[in-house]
């Protein structure tokens, strides 16, 4: 009895002594921080999710950025930077960049184990980064974006169409959105239809959703991978499942077979993929990767993006009166509007922009460092952060912090209007960042805008939007997603406008 109590007793002292003996890595350094939780760290909603993970790193945010540029914390057991300072964010993603290139979730994962997101150029590191990065580059210049207008302009026609068919309500922002953006993606990456608008539950967007699921267990494994490198790559462990790897390489060997046999000639991203095949000779798993990275930057965070700029204009009538007025200004005589006139539209920006602030798909991003250096903890004092630390930039706090924005919470288009430089003062100040900075800025933002403003441009030209009772506000968001999502939903109602 004595023996099992002991070996229990040295059990339980053993994992406690392995979840927490690196804790006193900052306090070695002289590096204020906040005292972790064991096997936790400081951000305990990342596994618990009872609460969202931003507000924890706001409170720290918000206790330590007076008297430091960074401070020392813990991601469960691993040591961490946060940046408190706009400057120095805007530094490690740009002046510093050579010292932090890689993201944090680089490591996590392989071609061997997750042959699609091991050749996603987010997670891809070093020299081989670059080389993916300048392979699909080329896909989103000016004149490719152009020709992929009227694929999206003909998924507006069929978003509209549901809309009146289902009364012009429509019970939730976010899936509207979700099924807008499914549509686009598929037909420009696969050049199919994925029916998000006819059919109940369509196979591309349940994949989707499968493939974006934050559950309980894919946080679980997302941890395991990021603490037991060794051991997830020794059971084969992966963040994507054999079967959705199946279904996603057989859609792309499908399309392309199409593509082929029909002979058709069409400037998309699937046209874009088969040139690089041609010319890199690379294979059909290399192109669904590629199509899998457009797939997911294209899809979810610009659903979640484009669902609360549809609440801030339902929310705000005179914003919404004035963004209808600049759409039919420029409407032309087909009912419709141009490319150019659609990046050209000041005050669209201004609201996309001010939407993004306020509601940043990602509440954070983090950066390895790759070569350390010396950052300033204050004024006065340097720190070495030592290779594989990774700084965590909280884009939610400085987004929202009234030393960088004036009334902050408030929703207020016109603090980005042309008059005041537009995003220009804040990008300099590095307090505005939706789509990250530097050379590892999200690759697809123009893609991304080019489809929210068209979305957004039908919307507000065929229906008046309004808040319905069942959205609660103020919007509070859902501790169990890792992106910014609000809890219960935001749901609107759509009253269709003559014309």
């Amino acid at each position: 009895m004595i023996l099992t109590i002991t070996l229990i007793v040295s059990a339980v002292a053993a994992v406690y002594l392995y979840l927490t003996w690196n804790y006193n890595y900052w306090k070695k350094l002289n590096v204020p921080g906040p005292s972790p939780l064991p096997g936790l760290g400081n951000f305990p909603s990342l596994l618990l999710q009872k609460r969202p993970v931003s507000d924890e790193m706001d409170e720290i945010y918000r206790e330590y950025k007076q008297k430091y540029k960074f401070v020392g914390v813990f991601s469960n057991r691993s040591p961490r930077i946060m940046i408190t300072s706009s400057e120095l964010a805007k530094d490690v993603q740009s002046k510093n960049f050579k010292n932090f290139h890689d993201n944090e979730f680089g490591g996590m994962t392989n071609k061997e184990i997750d042959p699609l997101f091991g050749r996603n150029p987010f997670l891809l590191t070093g020299e081989e980064w670059k080389v993916k990065r300048a392979e699909i580059t080329p896909a989103f210049t000016t004149s490719r974006m152009k020709a992929l207008l009227p694929l999206i302009e003909d998924v507006c026609s069929r978003m509209t169409k549901y809309v009146k068919e289902n009364g012009g309500t429509v019970q939730d922002a976010k899936e509207l959105s979700a099924k807008f953006t499914t549509d686009v993606v598929s037909s420009c990456i696969f050049a199919c239809d994925a029916q998000s608008f006819t059919s109940e539950k369509p196979e591309i967007r349940e994949q989707g959703r499968k493939l974006m699921e934050q559950s309980f267990s894919s946080f679980l494994t997302i941890i395991f991978i990021m603490n037991f490198p060794t051991l997830a790559k020794l059971f084969q462990i992966g963040i994507v499942s054999k079967s959705m790897e199946k279904f996603f390489t057989d859609l792309m060997s499908e399309a392309i077979r199409h593509r082929e046999a029909s002979e058709t000639n069409r400037a998309d991203y699937l046209d874009f993929l088969m040139s690089l095949r041609n010319k890199k000779e690379i294979s059909e798993l290399d192109m669904a990767a590629h199509g899998v990275t457009f797939f997911l930057d294209g899809f979810e965070t610009s659903s979640v993006a484009l669902s609360f700029m549809l609440f801030e204009i339902a929310n705000n009538p005179e914003v919404q009166k004035r963004l209808r007025q600049e759409f039919l200004k420029v409407t032309t005589d087909e009912g419709t509007v141009s490319y150019d006139s659609l990046f050209e539209l000041a005050y669209l920006e201004q609201v996309v922009n001010e939407s993004l602030r306020l509601w940043p798909p990602v509440a954070f991003i983090s950066k390895k460092c790759t070569e350390p250096m010396e950052l300033p903890l204050t004024d006065s004092r340097n720190v070495t952060i030592a290779k594989d630390i990774c700084a965590i930039i909280n884009i939610w706090s400085m987004h929202r912090d009234p030393e960088n924005y004036d009334d902050p919470l408030t929703f207020n288009p016109d603090r980005f209007s042309p008059e005041t430089g537009g995003t220009g003062p804040y990008r300099e100040k590095g307090c505005f960042f939706p789509f990250g900075d530097g050379p590892r800025q999200c690759l697809g933002m123009r893609f991304a805008r080019m489809q929210v403003n068209r979305c957004l441009y039908e919307l507000v030209t065929n229906f008046k939007i309004t808040v319905n009772p069942k959205t609660k506000v103020p919007l509070k968001l859902d501790p169990k997603q890792f992106l910014i999502m609000p809890l219960g939903g935001i749901w609107l109602d759509f009253e269709p406008i003559s014309k």
